[in-house]
């Protein structure tokens, strides 16, 4: 499945719903990034803005009018430039935003300052998106000031602009069928590349190399792009929370923690799985991974409609209290250890965050000040870990530099939850038969 068979045009209908009436909706895309000098980053279209239109060039705006009778969505694009295309890539043009993407109407983005005001003129309310990096609040100024000047005439201004970034957020986090067929495509891709790393690794590989292992099957399962940065971290570089230089060699004996997922077709996988270097873990390791596998799996069941969403994080926090507590790592009673947060010398973050078109997306944890209920629908990663730095004092030597984490993506369902990301190995017999 492609993202061709998104309905995209049901989305801007649910989005309609849900805002006030006699109101205007704007979204700008992404820009174009500079790396350096004359070179660009690989574009990526900003989310939400892909969400609600599917169109994925730069140097657009959306303009969506539910109480129009008209021109009820518009899209402001580049011109058609045969020149440019020469150079750098097709362009949809207008005729393109009509025919391929459904707008009722589209006009140069060069004209966008003429016309822009028209469109917003006698709406009352402006919802856009307050926190996106492609802000248009100065533009948006002056096409309120141009309405202001013609007051005499009979325009009228809006009265309120309103952020449009929780509206967005609810509906992206429960996600469709044909979203959850992305994802898990997304999943699926991620896992071969993990079932590939834990494979391939062997002691004298560099970091970055076991990275290309990843690229690779990202790119032959058809994702273009990893979702995020991947971390690469053998050794104590396993204990770096979002250690991403990936650039030391790899040492029989180490255990390499690899954070990696694909994004594909708009939708990301987020995956870690930690394995040795050499053909086996060590005892150490073992006790460790085996206290972290626990966290993992009891997290897991927490995941289910009517659980809050702390519950997998207060479930892993025990678990992994106990564990350590049992390999002499910590001492005291549970609960006291807990209540004063000493695990977190070991286990510092939070047991996972919400997934879909951002690696870590959309959606308020709490609602009225509580911790929102799991719904059908939801996407989220559960991800427990250990980290011993080589620098912590008053710990065994044997314990130094062992750094584990292991991450998977799950569906909440009607009955509790899906892992989308499964067949990447996760208990240490079915890891060291790789080996």
């Amino acid at each position: 499945m492609t993202d061709k068979a998104i309905d995209f045009s049901s989305r801007r209908k649910k989005l309609s719903e849900l805002v006030l009436d006699d109101s205007v909706i704007l979204l700008s895309s992404s820009n174009i990034k500079s790396r350096n000098s004359d070179s660009d980053y690989p574009f990526r279209q900003d989310s939400n803005f892909y969400y609600l239109s599917g169109f994925n060039e730069p140097e657009s705006i959306i303009v969506i009018r539910p109480s129009a009778k008209k021109r009820k969505y518009v899209i402001f694009c580049r011109d058609r430039d045969p020149l440019r295309e020469q150079w750098d890539g097709f362009r949809s043009g207008q005729d393109g935003a009509r025919e391929v993407h459904g707008a009722d109407e589209a006009y140069s983005i060069s004209l966008i300052d003429e016309i822009m005001p028209e469109l917003l003129e006698g709406s009352r309310n402006i919802y856009y998106s307050m926190s996106s990096p492609n802000g248009i609040n100065m533009r948006l100024d002056n096409w309120l000031d141009h309405i202001r000047a013609n007051k005499r005439h009979g325009s009228e201004v809006a009265e309120n602009l309103l952020s449009l970034d929780s509206l967005l957020d609810e509906l992206r986090l429960i996600k469709t069928k044909d979203e959850l067929l992305l994802m898990k495509r997304a999943g699926e891709i991620t896992c071969e590349a993990h079932v590939r790393a834990i494979t391939n690794v062997c002691p004298g590989m560099y970091e970055y190399q076991l990275e290309s292992e990843y690229l690779h099957a990202f790119m032959q399962g058809g994702a273009k792009f990893p979702a995020y940065n991947s971390i690469v971290g053998g050794g104590n570089n396993s204990c770096i929370l979002h250690y991403n230089e990936n650039s030391s060699e790899l040492k029989d004996g180490d255990l390499v923690l690899v954070d990696a997922g694909c994004e594909y077709e708009h939708y990301a996988s987020d995956v870690t799985r930690t394995f040795p270097v050499g053909k086996k873990f060590s005892e150490e390791q073992k006790k460790i991974y085996e206290v972290v596998l626990e966290a993992h799996q009891q997290a897991c069941a927490e995941i289910k409609p009517g659980n809050p969403w702390i519950k997998a994080q207060e479930v892993s926090v025990k678990v992994i209290t106990e564990g350590l507590i049992d390999l002499g790592l910590l001492k005291g009673k549970v609960e006291e250890l807990i209540k004063e947060e000493r695990y977190a010398k070991f286990y510092m973050h939070r047991i996972g965050h919400w997934l879909g078109m951002d690696v870590h997306d959309v959606g308020n944890y709490k609602r009225n000040g509580e911790w929102r209920d799991l719904e059908p629908g939801m996407v989220l990663t559960i991800e427990p870990g250990i980290y011993i730095l080589d620098s912590l004092e008053d710990i065994e030597d044997k314990w130094l530099g062992i750094g584990v984490r292991i991450e998977d993506d799950l569906l909440v369902t009607e009955n509790g939850h899906e892992v989308i990301t499964a067949n990447a190995p996760r208990d240490i017999k079915d890891i060291e038969s790789l080996r």
